[in-house]
């Protein structure tokens, strides 16, 4: 499957073509319209017949995906469009993906903090509820995948043009997920490190390098496979993992102290900027899923909308309520500051491994997901190198980042502080993408996307479009003003420390967009049915 990849084009001069699938050769681009349909490539061997050819008697009556597009074999699709005949499944198979990312220790953790932060029991469980719906705005930009056959990655050139969408990818895309990448990867090192002090192995240097490289290497073999392999995959895996915590359930049930009441419960204006300020925490899981479009794009494209929103919704709604209820439930009657270990106190004897074996999956469930769309972001920002290339790229930097911070410094200590700074960013720029959505009714040219020319609709202005630009750093600006994290912002210092950074960078990023882009003449092509129908050719 070897290909010749050409060498990255610099930012300052005209772009090469996008970057290319796994395998030789690439697929062939969608007609554009008004054009002669390219003849169909010969079928592999093990394929189906061309569309031009009639079937032999013998041969199955339905498209089988091609062999890269099978679980089990390494995805051939990188940041190119999906052709229609290797569209596939169903819209509540992406139920399953988004509940095995979401049944983790993250989800506890957070549960357990709203707790430590002073709320009640009942007040804990509705701002998770509050915070994890959310999730509907994942689910609504994961309708823009079908509608492209492209990752979001390339769906956002539309917002910010193809040199200024690299600025996004580079920063809101591949930065950011390889941060998260190291993070989730060093809580999961903790779990394995207590399963090997059981087995009686001294967690030594040398053995703690070991499991964080198998640890990372299971991970990034997913993400390696990709696509299809994590349909196959997430759904025994999220069985397996909802048995697990179902066990921790009874157990913190037993133990749980219903009647829990904060010991100075808050009032007034401090109640508030807690609730605010956990609901923002909660929030923040559903929020930095900009790339939700990356695992819906195989999807038939005539895939209902409504059912894309809900079955991704649901799919990380119902899990992240539940466990992290969880962790509320368990802050009352043991130390939630030490999660991993506070739990085993309440845990069976006989369960304590298991449980561990179970955060350890979970982690890798949820940190497949951000080294697969890292891999896509990474390709996206120019890297002219196969996305199986481009995972293995992000996960070596994450294993780096991971070992230097365990063992050398408090690097992801400060790589963990940098991200509460950044969640200013991801506010606005997910709002812009759905406002984005909502403004072209969905209506996305897959062909158009892919074309990284000066020629490209999406080109802009010099490869920027000025609107997304603007309307994200206003977001920014905005958000910045309110915060109260690492430093409080002066609109925070004047309500006594209430951070609305997050629904102000949302509302400012969105109305500012909406306003600039209403003229634009791709968006008002998109909102015109007829426009749209002559355009595709239909």
């Amino acid at each position: 499957m070897a290909s010749t990849i050409p060498d990255p084009q610099p930012l300052d001069g005209p772009p090469g073509p996008p970057a290319q699938a796994d395998s030789a050769p690439p697929s062939e681009p969608p007609a554009q319209p008004g054009s002669a349909a390219p003849a169909p490539p010969p079928a592999p061997a093990d394929g189906p017949p061309p569309a031009d050819r009639p079937a032999s008697p013998a041969a199955p009556t339905r498209h089988e995906p091609p062999a890269s597009g099978r679980a089990g074999r390494i995805e051939a699709h990188g940041i190119d469009p999906i052709p229609d005949a290797e569209r596939r499944g169903r819209p509540r198979d992406l139920f399953a993906v988004w509940a095995a990312a979401n049944v983790n220790y993250l989800s506890l953790v957070i549960g357990g903090a709203l707790v430590l932060m002073g709320l009640s029991l009942g007040q804990a469980l509705g701002v998770l509820v509050v915070g994890n719906l959310f999730w509907l705005l994942t689910g609504f930009l994961a309708t823009s995948g079908p509608a492209a056959g492209a990752p979001s990655e390339v769906i956002t050139r539309a917002m910010y043009g193809v040199i200024g969408n690299r600025v996004n990818n580079a920063i809101g895309g591949w930065l950011v997920s390889v941060c998260y990448f190291a993070l989730n990867l060093a809580a999961a090192a903790s779990a394995a490190f207590a399963l090997v002090e059981m087995a009686g192995v001294t967690a030594g240097t040398g053995v703690k390098v070991a499991v964080i490289v198998a640890i990372a290497a299971l991970t990034l073999a997913i993400s390696v496979y990709g696509h299809a392999t994590i349909m196959k995959l997430y759904l025994p895996i999220t069985l397996v993992l909802a048995s697990a915590f179902a066990v921790v359930a009874v157990a913190v049930v037993r133990r749980a102290d219903f009647s829990h009441q904060p010991a100075e419960p808050l009032t007034g204006l401090d109640l508030w900027a807690v609730l605010i300020a956990g609901t923002a925490l909660t929030a923040s899981g559903p929020l930095s899923y900009t790339t939700s479009a990356d695992f819906s794009r195989y999807l038939p494209r005539t895939a209902s909308r409504a059912s894309i929103t809900l079955w991704t919704a649901l799919g990380a709604f119902v899990p992240s309520v539940a466990v992290s209820s969880l962790g509320v439930l368990a802050a009352t009657t043991v130390d939630m500051t030490d999660p991993q270990s506070a739990l085993q106190q309440i845990l069976p004897g006989w369960f304590t491994p298991v449980f561990l074996l179970a955060l350890v999956l979970g982690t890798v469930s949820i940190n497949a997901l951000t080294a697969y769309s890292a891999g896509l972001a990474l390709q996206a920002v120019g890297l002219r190198v196969r996305r199986s290339v481009s995972v293995l790229l992000d996960g070596a930097v994450a294993v780096a980042l991971t070992l230097y911070g365990l063992l050398v410094s408090d690097f992801l200590d400060t790589v963990s502080n940098a991200l509460q700074v950044i969640v200013v960013l991801i506010g606005p720029l997910m709002a812009v993408y759905a406002t984005d959505i909502a403004l072209r009714r969905c209506r996305y040219d897959g062909a158009a996307l892919a074309d990284e020319s000066p020629r490209s609709p999406f080109w802009y202005s010099r490869g920027v479009n000025r609107a997304g630009a603007l309307a994200v750093t206003s977001g920014v600006v905005a958000a910045s003003l309110c915060v109260n994290t690492l430093y409080t912002g002066p609109v925070a210092a004047a309500l006594g420390g209430v951070d609305l950074s997050l629904p102000a960078g949302m509302a400012v990023s969105a109305a500012l967009y909406a306003v600039l882009m209403r003229a634009d003449r791709g968006v008002r092509a998109a909102r015109s049915p007829v426009t749209w129908r002559k355009k595709a050719g239909r």
